[in-house]
């Protein structure tokens, strides 16, 4: 009898094993290893997130961290330069590996996808005319103001649960949407708080007020994806090595401390 339970036992550890390295054959890092590429989908225009420098390479926070992450495969680096309303669609059919493009994790995409663990966190806060200076978000919600976004993002999702008397307006890019702002054809656009601090700082100092008290919280995540819990594991490794190994902070100070990329957009 004991015989037999042994040899049961044994059994289930050679089927559990078989199964883990089916997954790893499976795998999207496996991949990546074997092709010697990372490929990285992505939409320029989202600073400092990624963007185009004059010469026209892409830059950003973003960009960094993919570099560093196919530093650590030991793979070359391929960014896939995606619109924003494709760019799940583009994960699920393999156009690319992983989503590093400063996408807020809600339920909603993790139904379709899976994040790692949040790479950072920001909020959605108004970037406003500068005759609503020191007004908070609620005393633009009336009928004669105009609120406008990007199209298909959380700011968006945040605009229409809140703003339910102001006029909404959606735009293909957050640039054409800050515009408008700036131009006085609306009263304040919902978007990230690190490009409305920046795009206040760059254009807007004497037409615009920063309106900076976070409405929402969204923490942002590399997505991939699902069914593969081997590249879950080495991403959430990855981003706890370069927290703790000073390399994460180095690339954070580049981007949202310093302004010398600055000069390389503008």
């Amino acid at each position: 009898m004991k015989k037999l339970l042994a040899a049961f036992l044994v059994m289930l550890g050679l089927n559990a094993m078989a199964d883990d390295i089916n997954l790893w054959q499976k795998s999207t890092l496996n991949s990546i290893v074997q092709k010697g590429v990372l490929t990285v989908g992505l939409e320029p225009g989202y600073m400092p997130f990624e963007m185009k420098d004059k010469q026209g390479n892409i830059i950003g926070f973003d960009v960094d961290i993919a570099n560093e992450m196919a530093k650590a495969m030991g793979v070359k680096l391929q960014l896939v330069p995606t619109a924003w309303d494709g760019i799940i669609a583009g994960l699920l059919t393999g156009k690319y590996d992983i989503i590093i493009s400063g996408m807020t994790i809600t339920q909603e995409r993790n139904l379709k996808i899976n994040f790692a663990n949040p790479y950072i966190t920001v909020g959605q806060t108004i970037l406003a005319n500068k005759k609503h200076a020191g007004k908070k978000w609620s005393d633009l919600d009336k009928p004669e103001y105009t609120i406008v976004t990007k199209i298909g993002v959380t700011g968006e999702i945040a605009t229409r649960k809140m703003f339910k008397k102001a006029k909404i307006r959606t735009f293909e890019t957050e640039a054409d949407a800050a515009q408008e702002v700036l131009n006085g054809n609306a009263d304040g656009m919902v978007y990230d708080k690190p490009y409305n601090a920046i795009f206040f700082a760059e254009k807007g100092a004497d037409k615009l007020a920063h309106l900076s008290d976070e409405l929402t919280y969204e923490p942002l995540g590399f997505a991939i994806r699902k069914g593969d819990p081997d590249f879950l594991n080495w991403l959430d490794n990855f981003l706890n090595q370069t927290k703790n190994d000073g390399t994460y902070k180095k690339i954070y100070d580049r981007w949202f401390t310093e302004t010398a990329w600055q000069k390389k957009v503008m």
